[in-house]
């Protein structure tokens, strides 16, 4: 590691004078800490959030699950008011990392880090929620740009994520068992909006998939999900797996996901 800044911020509004001087948000740290001590990033200084209690946080408002930001992985899993609302949410909560990454790991951390492989990304955009930041309001299609890439300004701290309450849904990650993120993770949530389908773990970044929701918003059953012809030619091929065999995962979590939303 090498020498840097730290500021403890005890309000949104302290917070926001750091980052407006430069400094970089510190939520969970399970991604920042470990980039910087790769040196994949080299922030000069840090404003830490967890003292800050507004931030975190679950409460119902209306048709959705409004949850802060410095809310962990573990408090998401275990929240009777997620489990009774959003099942799907808790047990894509449950199912993060390992315990310790659960203790101390945080949803807004997740989203603004956006990992191509991470599991929150999935569920904001397959529910159509929105991230509420210090300065805006931002939809989940608008909010992810690309790899490791938000819509966020440099100067923007993430506040909270509201996810709409679905008629149905379910999340489904095939994990790579070394690193327990996605090869690939797919959330399907039936709306009454539609049907979305949010892959993550497959290319630069999370993805709705347009054939998947056609084929379900005509039958929303895993046969329809298992008749539609996955497309590999942009989905990421390493030493993990293949773009072909991310595309086959891809259909078949989707199908898992459809019958366990059936099911639930």
């Amino acid at each position: 590691m090498y020498a840097f800044n730290l500021e403890r911020a005890s309000t949104t509004a302290d917070a926001q004078r750091c980052a407006s001087a430069g400094a970089k948000p510190l939520a969970g740290g399970q991604s920042l800490l470990a980039s910087m001590k790769l040196r994949l990033s080299r922030p000069e200084s840090l404003v830490d959030l967890a003292g800050i209690a507004d931030l975190a946080g679950i409460r119902r408002e209306g048709d959705a699950l409004r949850i802060g930001a410095m809310t962990r992985h573990a408090d998401v899993a275990a929240s009777a008011e997620v489990r009774a609302a959003l099942p799907a949410l808790a047990d894509l909560a449950a199912h993060i990392g390992d315990r310790q990454v659960r203790a101390m790991g945080t949803l807004g951390g997740s989203l603004a880090n956006n990992d191509p492989s991470a599991c929150y990304p999935s569920a904001l955009l397959g529910l159509g929620g929105t991230v509420h930041t210090s300065r805006r309001q931002i939809a989940a299609d608008a909010f992810f740009v690309g790899l490791f890439t938000t819509a966020l300004q440099d100067d923007e701290i993430v506040t909270a994520a509201s996810f709409p309450i679905p008629r149905r849904a379910a999340y489904m990650k095939f994990k790579q068992p070394a690193s327990r993120f996605a090869l690939i993770g797919v959330f399907v949530a039936q709306t009454a909006a539609g049907v979305r389908v949010a892959v993550t773990g497959g290319g630069n970044g999370v993805f709705r998939h347009a054939a998947l929701e056609s084929a379900l918003n005509a039958s929303f059953t895993p046969e329809a999900a298992a008749r539609v012809a996955i497309d590999d030619s942009e989905l990421n091929s390493d030493l993990h797996g293949s773009a072909a065999y991310r595309a086959h995962l891809i259909g078949v979590m989707t199908q898992r996901a459809v019958a366990k939303s059936l099911a639930g």
